[in-house]
């Protein structure tokens, strides 16, 4: 199976949407212009469901809120007990319904279950410890296998998708704001599974997820030094000798506290396939796009044209491809120096995003606030969904109701 997909990892071939998009994609008029549905979660229902140590899980608004604090393995086990049935619902849906279906991705015919249990074995050399250990936890607090936990987690580098930046003259304000598209397959049900995810690791940066249940990877993040990564994929299928593009996203938010040190995450450790990311650090009001794959680094400066992105618009990281591209030039010089989070928001809509639009996410990094829409259980794209307003510093200070379930770590977790 793994000799097939070498044999094809040079060539084109589409797992998701491979528009890379770093500006504003989605064309609405300049201006505040039609504003879309937001819910403040923090100001609906507020219900903590259940405690495990330190973590502990509450529903805002409806929106399933997860808290992790700890040592690799300690967050995992508050994972996977807190999200016991979600994480069990969604690993059997990846698994054994989704993962063992053979998809024609045009080139090659596979089992994604097959060929991610090969990708696993290339990768574990790579795999950060304290990444297997969480993993590890997590099986252990849901109680099912390693194995089918570690699967699950690598099936972003079957799987890619797009995100924006701009900042400075490019807004109204001034404000940078970073937003992301996922279109991911959402017939995948993992919109099922949505959850924001609040991490504190242990020696490490306080960090938000959007994510699924049974993920501890991440594609769409902001830390509290107000750095914000998102994630595109490419070409490249079949080079997997590097640190899972998931974790190496993950990683970049506990430990990059400025762009520089976000960027050399990526740069300084092995890489796998073909990805396209956007890094965003509203301290110094500063956004690049860059890819870093298998065998290639480079970085995308706001403004700056690349003999596949000729038209760069002052104070946006435009990344795109085909009519997709001359649209997001044209509509980021058309609303140049308007932007702000409403209109932000109405940007990532339809057509950009795509029919698999699986979430939206706009960060504004300065504030620590950010929006987050999913598609819905019966495959409407995100982009058409209500946005859920969050913020990450009031998440941090949130603390759970005393009269809660309480799930017991167990009692050899710190030597783990």
């Amino acid at each position: 199976m793994f000799k097939g997909l070498n044999g094809i990892s040079r060539r084109v071939l589409v797992l998701g949407l491979w528009v890379v998009v770093a500006g504003f994609s989605i064309g609405v008029t300049a201006g505040e212009g039609p504003v879309s549905q937001v819910v403040v979660a923090s100001k609906g229902e507020a219900k903590t469901i259940s405690r495990c140590g330190e973590g502990w899980l509450e529903t805002l608004s409806g929106y399933h809120v997860l808290h992790l604090k700890g040592t690799p393995y300690e967050m995992g086990y508050q994972q996977g007990v807190l999200l016991k049935a979600m994480v069990h619902s969604n690993m059997h849906n990846i698994l054994m319904v989704k993962g063992s279906q053979t998809f024609d991705f045009g080139l090659v015919k596979l089992k994604p279950r097959q060929a991610i249990e090969a990708i696993v074995n290339i990768q574990k050399p790579y795999t950060p410890a304290k990444y297997t250990e969480e993993m590890e936890g997590l099986a252990a607090g849901a109680g099912i296998k390693v194995k089918d936990v570690v699967t699950a987690n690598f099936i972003p580098e079957l799987f890619h998708c797009s995100g924006f930046a701009v900042m400075n003259t490019a807004t109204k304000d001034g404000t940078l704001y970073h937003g992301r598209v996922l279109d991911y397959a959402i017939d995948w049900g993992l919109q099922e599974h949505a959850v924001v995810v609040v991490c504190e690791p242990e020696g490490g940066i306080p960090f938000v997820n959007v994510t699924y249940a049974g993920f501890i990877g991440s594609v769409t993040g902001m830390n509290l030094e107000q750095v914000s990564i998102g994630e595109m994929g490419g070409r490249g299928l079949g080079h997997w000798a590097g640190v899972p593009m998931a974790f190496l996203l993950r990683d970049a938010l506990e430990r990059g506290k400025t762009l520089d040190e976000a960027i050399a995450v990526f740069r300084d450790n092995p890489r796998t396939c073909q990805y396209y990311y956007v890094l965003a650090d509203a301290k110094t009001n500063r956004a690049v796009g860059m890819e870093a794959s298998w065998d290639t680094f480079q970085l995308i400066e706001p403004g700056a044209s690349h003999p596949l992105l000729p038209n760069g618009v002052k104070d946006c990281v435009l990344l795109s491809a085909g009519d997709r591209y001359h649209e997001l030039v044209a509509r980021a010089q058309a609303g140049l120096g308007t932007f702000s989070a409403h209109t932000a928001i109405d940007l990532m809509c339809r057509p950009v995003a795509m029919k698999s639009n699986l979430h939206n996410v706009l960060f504004e990094p300065k504030t620590s606030r950010f929006w987050v829409a999913n598609a819905t259980a019966d495959k409407q794209p995100a982009a058409e969904q209500p946005y859920y307003e969050f913020n990450l510093k009031e998440l941090l200070a949130r603390r759970p109701e005393a009269g809660a379930p309480v799930y017991e770590l167990p009692a050899n977790t710190a030597a783990k």
